[in-house]
């Protein structure tokens, strides 16, 4: 069965995730850029926002395999169609490769992931300074590609809704597109 637009809990995740997503990768920056007394509440409230991105897209991708996303329209070249898809598979790379990193890297540092001041994750890693760079450095390589990524899919999702018209965008917006 083929449907027409996403299924409402997909749209709910997207829509929702990106709120988060934006918000943490603008964090992130922020707090790689000061040394402001609020830094380390804004550090608490980044891990804790991670553990519920992780759990997120946890469930994207759980929404996914249940509900078949709807296909892309026939006007979209065979090309276009597999540059979509490996760019999504590259967006959820990212939504896991961030939260995990920052976990491990905390791990790492010997630093405690505690969620909301409720519970503590455990600890995958041992104190290990010189992998807490590498990780940490590998945190920050992966949020500018996630950057990048994020944008390019701005870019496509703008580009079917505004110049194509051609119902990509109206799908996870939850109209049904005009055939």
């Amino acid at each position: 069965m083929s449907t027409r637009s996403y299924h409402v809990a997909a749209r709910v995740l997207h829509w929702s995730m990106a709120l988060l997503i934006l918000s943490m990768l603008f964090a992130g920056l922020a707090m790689v850029q000061s040394l402001e007394p609020w830094h380390l509440t804004l550090l608490q409230l980044h891990k804790s926002f991670g553990v519920v991105a992780l759990v997120a897209v946890l469930a994207r991708v759980i929404i996914r395999a249940r509900f078949t996303p709807p296909p892309l329209p026939n006007s979209v070249p065979p090309l276009q169609k597999k540059v979509a898809k490996l760019s999504h598979i590259l967006l959820y790379a990212a939504m896991f490769a961030m939260p995990i990193s920052g976990w491990l890297m905390q791990n790492a540092a010997g630093r405690p992931v505690v969620v909301f001041d409720m519970f503590a994750l455990p600890s995958l890693l041992p104190q290990n300074l010189a992998l807490y760079g590498f990780l940490r450095e590998f945190h920050g390589w992966v949020a500018w590609a996630f950057i990048a990524l994020i944008l390019v899919h701005i870019g496509a999702a703008l580009h079917h809704g505004l110049i194509k018209r051609d119902g990509v965008l109206q799908q996870m917006l939850g109209n049904k597109p005009k055939d």
